[in-house]
Parts: structure tokens; C-alpha cells; sequence
């Protein structure tokens, strides 16, 4: 029997198998599909030559993660590779602005668009520098992260106090026109909020693209060498060598409760997999609590609270094995791993509008990854691995490019969608579509059917947005990895800190089996609080 089951091996995951192992602890991973990773894989299914990642490809967070650092997976194997650049928004009149690892390279692309907006970059850049460490310390670790908080909060009062704090709240719209005369400090900040599903006149846009943009200004968008599964890779014979196990193959049906309690779980093949001390989901949160648990163990307010759960945007992405280079017009984006594709803020503004009424975009802004730039492994010299993906509506009720998308992502829509997406890189890079040896979709539906926790294509676990983060993920009034079952665990991108492959929902669910294991005590509070809570008592 092992110590902790753990549901799923994604990043978070195997992270929390790590450091349970680390513990001593005997830890059996189980995970749905083939093979492990969830968001973090790769393949050659678009071209036997070429490497395409299946979901994610960069990895500023997993860079700045003290958790991922600590693992030392360089010594299992794991490498990281850097394009040029780190990041290119061009325009179609020819201007670009650039994010560079280097600051003078930044600061000379945004002097470009209006004098004075370089030294405005270098005043964003000396706030992230001076409360950088006290931040990264308040992002991974779990909710209330009340020394680095504390440490934070001062470091903010030397650095302006609540002026600070309001700029962050901003909606990035807003912080752009604040900070910048011209339009490229705007772009990257706006862009980089749209990693997430922050429009950008949603509250703390701003913050989050400002964030964004200073990990990719310290440390880049990096790629592990060969594709990213290879991050997976390394995090699993990391845990095989300190004696875990991954499972493949293996659906978790349901986890098994006794007496308020975690004892393990029951696979879709009818095993019983038996858990001593605890049981860790990277699983997302409406399908641990509706499937998994089941509401007969989990207070009524925590299943009326999940009615108001809000997934992020649907995502739609297209992967491109392609014969030459991109042909962008902006020299600049030749040289950039990433590359935002929106002509202006106001497109910007207008596709996120489409989306808030539940139309497919006309114009989708797009990510663009150039992976053989940033790792030449990716593909054939003088080729390129490429990909772009989009964010559409889960609800779809019209097609703002009146072309018949229904949101039924069958065969007709996925082609016309695709079509939509090489026109817009298109209008960057004319001559794009002749470069094409190969494409392959991945609509909604199918990055839900590679990885269950992407449920409708929603990549990050829950929305950004300010109503559901902090003390409000996943719903109001938990922030912390411990669930009303004893010895059940959330460790998905569902809970605090969120999305991104950093690691730390995963960390911060482990500490907390290892915490509970060292005090019993809190165990039986907690058993006693749940059926408290169960009887219609205010705990």
C-alpha cells in the first residue's frame, strides 16, 4: 500500500509525487491518458520530422519557480534553450516592439515608438527589481503567504506605497496610456495579460501583463532542448530514481472515502488503489468535487459555490510543420520565439469584446510559437516548427467572420477556424500559407480528450480574474490546498496559485499532506469542522 496516491501526472502532479518522495513517502502516480504530463507533452504527429508540442511550449514561470529550481532537474536531464528574442508584437505598418532579456534592447524598441516610453520600461523594471524576490516568494507559497506578504507589502511602501498598488489593480488599458506615450509599451503589457483570459479592461490586467513582461525581461521564454515533453521526462526519473511510480493508462473513477476521510481511490477498471496517509488530485476542481468525491462528502455550500466557478476562455490552436522561416515583414519577429499577432489595442479590445459576446473572432489575436528558432532541434535546418493558438468562447452563439462557425468543432468548423488563423498570420507575414507542408488542428473538444483537466479548452484552471484568485480560488473562502474530505488534497492548477507550469499548486498540496501527517490533530479538526459544516452549523 502505498503512502499518497496521486490523481494525474501533469506538472503539478509529479511535483507533489517529488516532493512526497523526498519525504520518504512510497507514492503511486495514476494518470488517464498513454502517457504523462498533461499539458507539458510533445510529438511528431503533424511531421515525422518535425517536434510540435502538444499544449504548452514556454516556460517563463518555470524558470522563476524556487520549487522547479530546487528539484535540480538538470541532473535529470532536463535543458533549456532561448530564442533571440523573447517576444515580438509587429505591427502591419512595420513597427514592432521587442522583449529582449537584455533591458537596453527592450527600452530601444519602445523609444522607438514615442521618445521617453525606453526610460518609462527602465521605471517598470526598477519596481519589479526592487520587490521581485518578495513577489515570486508570495506567488509560491501557499495562501496566506503571510512573511512574504509582510516583506512584500514594505518593499511596495518603499517603492510608492498604495500609487504602486493602484497600478497594479489597473486594467493593462489603462496602465499602458498611464505609463506610455506610444504604442509598444501598451502592446507588450496588453499581449502578455492575454496569456491569460484578462481582457484589457479587465481589474489587475495590468498587473498580471506587468508581471508577464518582467519574467520574460529576467528570465526569457525558455523551451527544454528536444520538446516539452522532456520537462515531464526529467520530473518522472527524478521520482522513479527516489522510488515513485507512474501509472499510465490508469482513469481514477472515484476517490474512496471512509468516515470523512481519503483512503485512496477506485480505478475505471475496478481497482482499489489504497492510500496510507493521503491522497493528492491534480485533477480539475468541479470534476474532483462533482465526479470524483461526490457531493455526500463535501459541504452544500462548497457544491452551490461551484455553480458560480468560471472556467477561462476555450482554446483553439493549430500546429504547422512548415518548409522555410516565417516571412514576417518586421525583421524584429524573425528573431522572437513568441510573437503577439494584433494590430493595435483596439483589436485587442475588439476581440475580446467578440468573445464576452459569445462570437467566434473575426480577427483572432494569436499567439505565434517559433520553435526551431528557439530550439533548432525542433525540425530540419531551414525549416520551422511552428504553432499559433486563439482563444474562442465556450458558449459560441455567432460567428463574428460570418463564415458558419457553429462551436460543434466538427470537420467544417475546425477547417474554417484554421483558415482563420493563417489569414491573421497572414497580415503579418505575407506569404505564410505557401511555407505550409503540414497543419494539424487542436479544437476545444480534442485538447479536452488529451487532457481531461482542459475541460472545453480552458488551459488554466479557472479564470485569472481578480473574483477568483487569492482567498476566492477555487471558490470563496479556501486559497489553500486542504479540501473538506481529511486526507484529500488539491493539487491542479484549480487552486492557488493557479495556471502556469511553476509547480507550485502541486508543492503547496504535498507540504500540506506532509504537515497533516506530522499533526493528526488537524486532521480530526478538520473531519470535525466538515460535519459541522454538514449539519448546518456556521464553522
Amino acid at each position: 500500500m502505498p503512502d499518497a496516491v496521486v490523481i494525474g501526472a501533469g506538472p503539478n502532479g509529479l511535483v507533489a509525487a517529488n516532493l512526497l518522495a523526498d519525504a520518504g513517502w512510497s507514492v503511486q502516480v495514476l494518470e488517464e491518458q498513454p502517457e504523462p504530463g498533461g499539458a507539458v507533452r510533445h510529438d511528431r504527429g503533424v511531421d515525422p520530422d518535425f517536434v510540435n508540442d502538444l499544449f504548452s511550449s514556454f516556460y517563463p514561470l518555470a524558470a522563476a519557480s524556487p520549487i522547479l529550481s530546487a528539484l535540480r532537474l538538470q541532473d535529470h536531464g532536463l535543458r533549456w534553450s532561448h530564442a533571440p528574442h523573447v517576444l515580438a508584437h509587429p505591427l502591419r505598418d512595420g513597427r514592432c516592439a521587442v522583449l529582449d532579456r537584455h533591458l537596453d534592447t527592450t527600452a530601444d524598441s519602445l523609444e522607438a515608438f514615442a521618445p521617453g516610453d525606453g526610460a518609462a520600461w527602465r521605471r517598470l523594471w526598477d519596481l519589479w527589481d526592487t520587490i521581485r524576490s518578495d513577489l515570486l516568494g508570495a506567488l509560491f507559497t501557499p495562501f496566506p503567504p503571510v512573511r512574504a506578504t509582510t516583506r512584500l507589502a514594505l518593499r511596495l511602501r518603499a517603492a510608492g506605497g498604495l500609487r504602486t498598488a493602484r497600478s497594479l489593480v489597473l486594467p493593462v488599458r489603462r496602465l499602458g496610456e498611464e505609463e506610455f506615450r506610444g504604442e509598444g509599451g501598451r502592446l507588450l503589457l496588453a499581449g502578455n495579460a492575454l496569456h491569460a483570459d484578462l481582457t484589457p479592461e479587465s481589474a489587475g490586467s495590468g498587473g498580471f501583463g506587468w508581471l508577464m513582461s518582467m519574467l520574460g525581461q529576467t528570465y526569457g521564454f525558455p523551451v527544454p532542448v528536444g520538446g516539452s515533453g522532456a520537462l515531464t521526462e526529467a520530473l518522472v526519473r527524478r521520482l522513479a530514481a527516489h522510488g515513485g511510480e507512474v501509472r499510465c493508462g490508469e482513469r481514477v473513477a472515484a476517490v474512496a472515502v471512509r468516515d470523512g476521510r481519503a483512503v485512496g481511490v477506485r480505478t475505471a477498471g475496478g481497482e482499489t488503489v489504497p492510500a496510507r496517509r493521503a491522497v493528492l488530485a491534480d485533477v480539475a476542481v468541479p470534476v474532483l468535487y462533482r465526479e470524483l468525491v461526490g457531493p455526500e462528502h463535501v459541504p452544500a455550500q462548497l457544491m452551490e459555490d461551484l455553480r458560480r466557478f468560471q472556467w477561462d476562455f476555450a482554446t483553439y490552436k493549430v500546429d504547422w510543420a512548415l518548409d522555410g522561416p516565417v516571412p514576417w515583414q518586421a525583421e524584429q519577429a524573425r528573431r522572437a520565439g513568441t510573437v503577439h499577432l494584433a494590430d493595435g489595442m483596439d483589436e485587442l479590445t475588439r476581440f475580446a469584446a467578440q468573445i464576452a459576446m459569445h462570437q467566434v473572432p473575426d480577427r483572432p489575436f494569436a499567439l505565434f510559437g517559433q520553435m526551431t528558432l528557439s530550439d533548432p532541434v525542433r525540425s530540419p535546418r531551414g525549416t520551422e516548427s511552428a504553432w499559433a493558438y486563439t482563444h474562442v468562447p465556450h458558449d459560441i452563439r455567432s460567428d463574428a467572420g460570418d463564415e458558419g462557425i457553429t462551436g460543434d468543432w466538427g470537420p467544417a468548423d475546425r477547417d474554417r477556424m484554421a483558415d482563420r488563423v493563417e489569414r491573421q498570420v497572414e497580415r503579418f507575414a505575407p506569404g505564410f500559407r505557401s511555407r505550409i507542408r503540414a497543419r494539424r488542428v487542436l479544437a476545444p473538444p480534442t485538447l479536452q480528450e488529451l487532457d481531461a483537466n482542459l475541460l472545453g479548452g480552458a488551459i488554466n484552471g479557472g479564470t485569472t480574474a481578480m473574483h477568483q484568485q487569492l482567498v476566492f480560488r477555487p471558490v470563496p473562502g479556501t486559497g489553500r490546498p486542504e479540501t473538506p474530505v481529511a486526507g484529500l488534497f488539491l493539487a491542479s492548477a484549480g487552486a492557488h496559485p493557479g495556471g502556469g507550469v511553476h509547480g507550485a499548486p502541486g508543492a503547496n498540496a504535498a507540504r500540506a499532506a506532509l504537515r497533516a501527517h506530522r499533526a493528526p490533530g488537524l486532521v480530526r479538526a478538520q473531519r470535525l469542522l466538515t460535519r459541522r459544516d454538514r449539519a448546518g452549523h456556521p464553522v
